[in-house]
């Protein structure tokens, strides 16, 4: 059934009398977010369970409160939570190449790393001093005057062996040689050549038999110096034992229950005996000049490097943190999340070593929560496949994107995985989410809970006072002006529009805050205490202002005949639509001309849209309903033997949807039977193949897109619109429109099925309309039959 719709059928209008406050500086500011309790429930379950594969993501349209209801919920939920450990890196005496990962509670790892350097530092500072000292000095040169003395008891015993048997020993480079002596004295050569050949023989024996003598000496004086340097070792491992030992125990003892600390410690205390040479050349290479130290001159000058090995890399640092880590990763990189391993330019060469190892948000997140963007994690390659890696194996590594596509694999540093427990939440738009959800197998493995935030809740009292509530916590927050009941009210109906449904509130939160923003601006500028609705209308009026140049040039061209939309008068096969247009931060409405012909043949309905590809699949569908519409309704007895094409005119960017199937039924069954349509009115509707009118989407936009070309053209009080009656309900007219309602300057009709709408287009009844539709049309087909009749 046809209805004329009265103005309070138009907009929903917030009355300021429902606040009790003189303004919202009066309320408690709200401490939580409205109209989302399906998300809000979601979000608390997936938070307080704990196992594997229950992370989190958080879908719903931008700017409906996702990240900042994230911010505030985990920040929450990790206040009571334990503080999970330090994690530090530390050397490998082993294998140096595999860093050591170790955990300390809390504040314990820097604590440690401080301890560390100044036990090395007087371990440093007290070898120097205890081999410097008088009596280690003493005690080694005891023990080398003995062995000396030993030695050259060794070749006293062999000089006396030598001269028994009538030979001198003489030393050389080439070790010692054996000399015969004639009458006490060395004997010459020509003294040697002189001899008999049994005298010379009888020498060469001795020689031979002396010489294995001085072999044997030697093996003893080498044996003597073996055991000298032994001794001398471990004289020098002794006291630098009894130095350090104290030393070491100090720490040991602070970090007793720790069972990797003191296996550390150990191992540290190993490496100092095994390379004490370093410590106690320490002095000779601070005495060294600068420069023969920066060339590295001077033989055997230990590096400061050297003395890296003994460091502790604070890996993760948790002393600051106050129950679990949350960490909010707003540049989601793959080493902003998993850590790298740096290096540093040398003599031409890059090195690194455990100390540049730093870690990324995932092991700073262990124990709590790791907050991200789902669209700026994809925007790395490498991210996304190590994120899941990570949460499958609950273990985090640090490895640098190269090491993984070597075409020739490299000595580098493969730092201990940490394990980690944390729980990812995802923010992301509904697309994103279900294009995981389908292409993606581990995606639902991994992130099952989802929180799914609506657009819109019931404009409800309470949720009204709610709404309120949020203004003044946002007024709080911000150092805005605080607004009056009259303001709050005219916030609530323009939610209301946002949401395009008069029962029910926007939930896209920052468009409103950017209208907060702007009323409170304009208030201070004229230097009100307080914002009222006329602030607010003007923040609302200026918004528009900045975004509707496109809405203007389009509305100046119909003024100026060059968009063709007529506003008076019928014609025939000739409609107007209404579309909705989408210019990214701004959507309006416009009337269409909508036109159809028809002639005599058995194509059917073509869509000149699709033809000329500007036609989407929705709108396609919608032109066939038609034909299923006119099967319906007219062929029952007899065949269609017609071809008809539809077409908006002047459309050249596209277009898509159903809304205008009863607009291109009405034009097709006007050309059809040569019945005018009324151009003062203009219509919008979906149609199933029953001919009951369907809701669509954006008619306010769409209504008052007609009444401003109404309006530039001049009003008649006869034009209007006829609209679904479903879409009573999504009126939020702006006042003016209203206002042109009530005095009758404008019309807005509901339409139950095609007829309603079939006979405020055309002053006909609809009976008397399909009655000449059918005449027309059988006509057409008994034309068409003549004419094979005639061919054949």
């Amino acid at each position: 059934m046809l209805k004329k719709l009265s103005p309070l059928e138009l907009r929903e209008t917030c009355d300021p009398v429902m606040f009790s406050f003189r303004s919202t500086e009066d309320l408690e500011p709200l401490s939580d977010i409205i109209g989302q309790e399906r998300a809000v429930k979601a979000m608390e379950f997936g938070l307080k369970i704990d196992h594997k594969g229950y992370n989190i993501f958080m879908t719903g349209l931008t700017g409906t409160g996702k990240t900042s209801y994230a911010r505030a919920v985990v920040k929450k939920a990790a206040v009571g939570k334990p503080i999970p450990d330090d994690i530090l890196y530390v050397y490998n005496f082993t294998r140096p190449e595999k860093p050591i990962a170790i955990n300390l509670p809390a504040g314990k790892g820097s604590e440690f790393s401080k301890d560390m350097e100044k036990l090395i530092a007087e371990v440093r500072r007290e070898i120097i001093r205890v081999f410097d000292d008088e009596n280690f000095e003493n005690q080694k040169q005891a023990l080398i005057d003995r062995y000396q003395r030993a030695s050259m008891g060794l070749f006293e015993k062999l000089d006396e062996t030598a001269k028994a048997e009538g030979f001198t020993l003489q030393r050389t480079p080439q070790g010692i040689i054996t000399i015969p002596l004639r009458d006490g004295k060395p004997m010459s050569q020509e003294e040697f050549e002189d001899l008999s050949d049994e005298e010379r023989k009888a020498l060469e024996e001795k020689g031979r038999t002396l010489q294995g003598r001085i072999d044997e000496t030697l093996r003893k004086v080498r044996a003597l110096d073996k055991q000298a340097r032994e001794e001398l070792a471990h004289l020098e491992r002794d006291t630098a034992l009894a130095t350090i030992n104290p030393l070491f125990e100090e720490v040991a003892v602070k970090y007793a229950e720790f069972a990797e600390i003191i296996s550390y410690l150990k191992s540290v205390k190993e490496d100092i005996i095994k390379n004490l040479s370093v410590f106690r050349t320490e002095r000779r290479e601070k005495t060294d000049g600068d420069s023969q130290q920066i060339l590295n001159l001077a033989p055997n000058v230990p590096h400061e490097d050297f003395f890296l090995r003994y460091r502790v890399n604070i890996f993760v640092d948790n002393r600051a943190t106050k129950g679990a880590p949350v960490i909010f990763e707003t540049n989601p990189t793959y080493y902003n999340l998993f850590g790298k391993i740096e290096g540093k330019a040398q003599f031409g060469a890059i090195t690194t070593d455990f100390t540049m190892i730093k870690s990324g948000a995932i092991h700073r997140a262990s124990g709590g929560y790791l907050v991200l963007q789902a669209a700026d994690l994809f925007k790395d390659p490498y991210a996304w496949d190590t994120l899941k890696r990570t949460l499958k194996n609950s273990e985090a590594r640090v490895e640098n994107i190269g090491e993984q596509y070597r075409t020739v694999p490299t000595v580098t540093l493969k730092p201990e995985p940490i394990p980690v427990r944390v729980k990812v939440i995802l923010i992301g738009t509904p697309y994103i989410y279900s294009l995981l959800n389908a292409y993606d197998e581990d995606f639902r493995k991994l992130f099952k809970i989802k929180v799914d935030f609506d657009v819109e809740m019931d404009r409800t009292p309470e949720n009204l006072k709610r709404y309120a509530a949020f203004i003044c916590h946002i007024c709080q927050n911000e150092g805005l002006i605080h607004f009056d009941p009259t303001g709050v009210a005219r916030v609530v109906d323009y939610s209301s529009r946002l949401a395009e449904d008069k029962k029910k509130l926007s939930t896209r939160f920052n468009e409103i805050v950017e209208v907060l923003y702007e009323a409170s601006a304009w208030a201070a500028i004229d230097g009100s205490a307080s914002v009222t609705r006329d602030y607010v209308d003007k923040a609302i009026e200026q918004k528009v202002y900045r975004s509707n140049r496109v809405e203007e040039k389009l509305f100046s061209m119909i003024e100026r005949g060059e968009i063709l939309v007529d506003t008076r008068g019928a014609a025939v096969g000739q409609i107007n639509g209404l579309s909705v247009l989408d210019v990214g931060d701004y959507i309006f409405g416009q009337p269409s001309r909508i036109t159809a012909r028809t002639y005599l043949g058995d194509e059917g309905v073509i869509n000149i849209e699709r033809e000329a590809k500007m036609s989407g699949h929705i709108h396609d569908k919608a032109v066939m309903i038609l034909t299923g519409y006119l099967g319906e309704r007219y062929a029952k007895d007899m065949p269609l033997t017609i071809s008809a094409s539809i077409a908006f005119e002047q459309n050249y960017g596209g277009i898509e949807g159903d809304s205008a199937t009863c607009a291109e039924l009405i034009a097709l069954l006007s050309s059809i039977s040569g019945i005018p349509i009324r151009q003062d009115l203009a219509i919008t509707g979906s149609l199933n193949q029953h001919g009951h009118v369907q809701p669509v989407g954006g008619t306010t936009y769409k209504i008052e897109g007609f009444y401003h070309a109404c309006k530039i053209k001049g009003l008649t009080g006869t034009q209007g619109v006829v609209i679904p009656c479903q879409n009573i309900d999504n009126l939020m007219l702006k006042p003016e429109v209203v206002e042109a309602v009530e005095q009758g300057k404008f019309h807005i009709y509901s339409a139950e099925t095609i007829d309603d709408a079939i006979e405020i287009m055309t002053g006909i009844s609809a009976e008397e309309f399909h009655k000449k539709v059918k005449a027309s049309l059988k006509k057409m087909a008994e034309t068409a039959r003549e004419f094979m009749d005639e061919e054949k």
